[in-house]
């Protein structure tokens, strides 16, 4: 795909969604950083249902803590995995308190360092929290990159390395929101809906659906 067609795929998608931000719900960095903990192989409307009342009761580092494993698992037992990702939970939470003040900290190795999370969590909540222009590379960009040849990579980390590389510094904040959503709602595993695609005149995708 040439730079123009992406420059162009890029306008189509900002003009559509100009503020496109994550579907998890969170109001600070930590409460964003526990509900991507918790989204791996879950939904966001999922993560949403038990965080609701999870974060009211404790949306600090001490307060989940506080509340005890057994507590924290109670509010996340609907969500998969939910025993390895509350340990995961209380290990960061008592790393966060212990090593950066109960704050997140705006570093990809600090966050890296903590239980549960690798380089795509770290990703989103550098992105999301602290306006980084990095790309969080999921199954739905994976799928959406390679599909319509914008950026062809054969795993997540080369999708990224390209992505990185192609997309214009004006748009490289908001890129992974637009194309999860796009991947999410439009362009989906089983059966994209082309039809209903604003670049689906830009898309090199060769099996077209109506």
């Amino acid at each position: 795909m040439n730079k123009e067609k992406r420059l162009e795929i890029l306008t189509r998608l900002r003009d559509d969604n100009p503020n496109p931000t994550t579907e998890l719900n969170f109001s600070n960095p930590f409460e964003l950083l526990i509900a991507v903990l918790l989204s791996a192989q879950a939904t966001d409307v999922g993560v949403n249902k038990a965080t609701g009342p999870l974060f009211a009761a404790a949306n600090t580092p001490q307060a989940i803590l506080d509340l005890g494993l057994d507590k924290l698992k109670d509010y996340i037992k609907t969500i998969g995995l939910f025993n390895t990702k509350a340990e995961n939970t209380m290990k960061t939470c008592q790393m966060l308190v212990d090593l950066h003040g109960g704050k997140v900290p705006e570093s990809r190795e600090a966050l890296e360092a903590l239980p549960g999370v690798g380089r795509k969590t770290a990703n989103v909540v550098l992105n999301t929290a602290f306006g980084w222009p990095t790309i969080a590379v999921d199954t739905h960009i994976d799928r959406v990159s390679n599909r319509t040849k914008f950026a062809m990579g054969k795993n997540v980390v080369e999708v990224e390395q390209k992505l990185l590389k192609v997309v214009p510094k004006e748009f490289k904040v908001d890129v992974h929101h637009w194309l999860i959503l796009h991947g999410r709602y439009v362009c989906t595993a089983r059966k994209p809906k082309c039809g209903a695609c604003i670049i689906e005149d830009l898309c090199e995708y060769k099996d077209k659906t109506e």
